[in-house]
């Protein structure tokens, strides 16, 4: 019989304390007890270990009683395709074409063993797995699932299960060490010591067999990290390490050579023993494999083909007329012959009620009904076995937590992950970095020192419309951010890793630094050598709104990744709203010339209150002057005529205005040209505090997107 999951590894772990005699005692005591298939759980071990020897510890019994059964589970679709997300969209015309994904699925699993779900693809085998998972609409998915006798409530589900996706959604910059490390900080109680944290990893990484490989980073395409087989592993070890007591994988075996698979099903079994009840789907399990599997369902286009222990498979297809031959590989041999009937009109309805008929003769053990617990007394069992790291010895199913942590912790193992993952790819922000300090540059060399005439005036305009309008662009490269990360966020919030709020909290908190950083850049870099004015003031508020913008912008990308899954789409999407918010901005077109029916786009264009609040911090002063006396001409076509003639027109006009105007008389002042490019319905404060008022609303509006866009589950 294989080893029980973390005894062994903490036998040979080099981190565990020392063993006491009355420890000792307890280890063999174990060990000696009969058993079914189930071990005492690594939870139990860490558990007895670290425990004081003030009293003596109770001895539960060796194996709870769990049975998960599913009875007449029945799931279909409609047959059209939606090219919004299923969490958008709402099915309106019940006439349409379904497609049946599961017909009337009915079965066992109990803990200590693996249940296997097999067919080829578009079987129904992930269906399935969602549908135990509670992965599907309640009100799409007719029939029931119960553990012990008692239906599973989603709360519940989520707090004692885990689900490992097909994919290996890990962080490419973090070691395997630090991937599992991270993620005992989200799954297990802040009570618990750090120590005690970092020793269930250790003995984790032993018993998935990643010693090696502990200190390698999880890589992807462009960085050598572990392998595909010991990545899956990861995968699992992260959805484990909280010890849950079911556990549900969607093919873990795909894409791995026979060697990976079979030590990837190695482990599952380890867990299985542990007391847990494992469920997976796999396409097509080799010899090696398919001794390790306790229990088969086969599915056929949504129908149940077979269902059993895998030695019986022999005599079901005997029965059937189709009798394995001896050398044959028997699950090979069965999917096959289970295909070729897929091409024959209701062949596969037919193996189906052969099953039933079968099933019904030969029916299974089951578990004694004197030993089989309630719900609650076996999730209390389990917990006093370790099972469920929850940070206390018992708890009923009404009492388990939600949520291992307070949002505080979280957000700071958000922070710390993310700050990790990124310190280890500074080109990420190096580029951006570089972009912003190459555009910067530009404008400084383009516009330097730009002195007070008409010409200024409207170098400063351009200026200050393309500087504002940039800050927003550069924060286009912030797109990817999440968009990598969403699968990873949904698998960890569809479990209550940590909350939603946490996360979007601990997001905007880590940004700020390195936005800090790209304003104090991007400011030094032009303000002083534009020339701009206001001194030292001038510059704090120059740097403040640039800040501002970098903020606004940063916090409206991130929204828009909330809400589109495409990394191509997203980029389409931002630039032609920043271009929209760039042209009602009040640079192209003042306010007063808008079209009324355009009047709010301008309000809601991101760029018009950064530009209105710079030009104001640049043209506040009332005596700074920009035109004086025949630079009145210098924008109209009389700036090719001689000077004596500009200043005889000079004195026409003073004639004709009553008022004398010289060579030197000013004609225009920084606040007439605030009056005449129609920014004075806002004051600079307030243009400021809307901008970073602006900032939290896209970022309010970014949880709910994510509240609504990831419930992950099927309609």
């Amino acid at each position: 019989m294989p080893r029980s999951f973390g005894y062994d590894s903490l036998s040979m772990s080099s981190d565990m304390p020392f063993l006491g005699p009355r420890q000792a005692m307890d280890l063999q005591e174990i060990s000696r007890k009969p058993k079914r298939t189930t071990s005492h759980t690594l939870g139990e071990l860490l558990q007895r270990i670290g425990d004081s020897t003030t009293t003596s510890p109770t001895h539960p019994s060796p194996s709870v009683p769990l049975l998960l059964s599913f009875h007449n589970l029945t799931y279909s679709v409609s047959a059209g395709r939606s090219l919004l997300p299923a969490c958008f969209t709402r099915r309106t015309n019940t006439n349409t074409e379904k497609k049946v994904l599961l017909n009337d699925i009915s079965g066992e699993a109990r803990d200590g063993e693996i249940m296997a779900v097999l067919g080829a693809s578009g079987s129904g085998k992930s269906t399935l797995i969602d549908a135990l998972a509670n992965r599907i609409a309640r009100e799409s998915l007719k029939g029931c699932v119960t553990l012990n006798g008692e239906a599973l409530e989603s709360k519940l589900l989520k707090v004692i299960s885990a689900y490992v996706m097909q994919d290996d959604l890990l962080f490419p910059m973090l070691t395997v060490e630090e991937t599992l490390m991270f993620s005992a900080e989200f799954r297990l109680p802040r009570t618990m010591p750090r120590s005690r944290k970092r020793s269930r990893v250790q003995a984790l990484i032993d018993q998935l067999g990643l010693r090696s490989a502990a200190n390698t980073i999880i890589g992807d395409e462009g960085r050598r990290g572990v392998s595909g087989g010991e990545r899956r592993r990861v995968s699992i070890g992260t959805d484990i390490i909280h010890d849950p007591i079911l556990l549900f994988l969607d093919e873990p075996t795909s894409g791995l050579d026979s060697t990976s698979a079979f030590m990837v099903v190695k482990v599952l079994q380890r867990i299985a023993q542990s007391g847990s009840i494992v469920i997976m789907s796999i396409h097509q399990p080799s010899y090696r494999i398919l001794k390790l599997l306790d229990r088969l369902i086969i599915l056929s286009r949504g129908h149940t083909v077979f269902s059993g222990v895998p030695a019986s498979l022999p005599l079901f297809f005997a029965e059937h007329g189709h009798p394995i031959p001896p050398h044959e590989d028997k699950t090979e041999f069965a999917l096959d012959h289970i295909r070729e009937l897929e091409a024959t009109p209701g062949a596969t309805e037919d193996l189906a009620r052969l099953n039933t008929t079968w099933q019904m003769r030969n029916n299974p053990n089951r578990i004694p009904q004197t030993q089989k617990l309630s719900l609650k007394d076996a999730i209390s069992a389990s917990i006093s076995m370790g099972k469920l790291v929850s940070g206390a010895s018992n708890m009923d199913s009404n009492s388990v937590p939600k949520y291992a942590n307070p949002f505080w912790k979280e957000m700071i193992v958000i922070a710390q992950r993310s700050f990790t993952n990124s310190r280890r790819a500074p080109e990420l922000f190096g580029a951006r970095f570089g972009a912003v300090i190459i555009t910067g540059f530009i404008l400084a060399t383009i516009f330097w020192k730009l002195d007070n005439t008409p010409k200024g005036i409207q170098e400063r305009l351009g200026f200050f419309s393309f500087a504002m309008s940039t800050t927003f662009y550069t924060c286009a490269e912030a797109i990817p951010v999440f968009l990598l990360q969403r699968y990873i966020f949904m698998r960890e919030t569809a479990y209550n890793a940590y909350r939603r709020w946490s996360y979007v909290i601990s997001h905007a908190i880590i940004s700020i630094p390195s936005l800090i950083v790209l304003s104090l850049a991007f400011a030094a870099t032009t303000y002083f050598a534009v020339g701009l004015a206001g001194g030292a003031s001038g510059f704090l508020f120059y740097l403040t709104f640039v800040f501002a913008s970098f903020w606004a912008g940063n916090s409206f990308v991130t929204f828009l990744s909330g809400i589109i899954f495409n990394l191509m789409m997203a980029y389409t999407v931002v630039v032609a709203i920043l271009a929209y918010f760039v042209l009602f901005s009040g640079f192209f077109i003042t306010r007063d010339r808008i079209p009324s029916y355009w009047l709010w786009f301008h309000y809601a264009s991101l760029v018009k209150y950064p530009y209105q609040g710079v030009m104001q911090n640049e043209f506040e002063d009332p005596l700074k002057c920009f035109v004086r006396g025949t630079q009145v001409f210098d924008g109209s076509p009389l700036r090719e005529v001689p000077e004596s003639v500009k200043l005889n027109l000079l004195k026409t006009m003073s004639k004709t205005l009553g008022m004398n105007i010289t060579r030197t008389t000013c004609l225009t002042t920084g606040s007439d040209i605030v009056k005449q490019t129609g920014v004075t319905d806002i004051d600079k404060w307030s243009c400021l505090w809307i901008t970073i008022a602006l900032g939290f609303f896209f970022r309010v509006l970014f949880y709910f997107a994510l509240l609504i866009g990831s419930k992950n589950k099927r309609r």
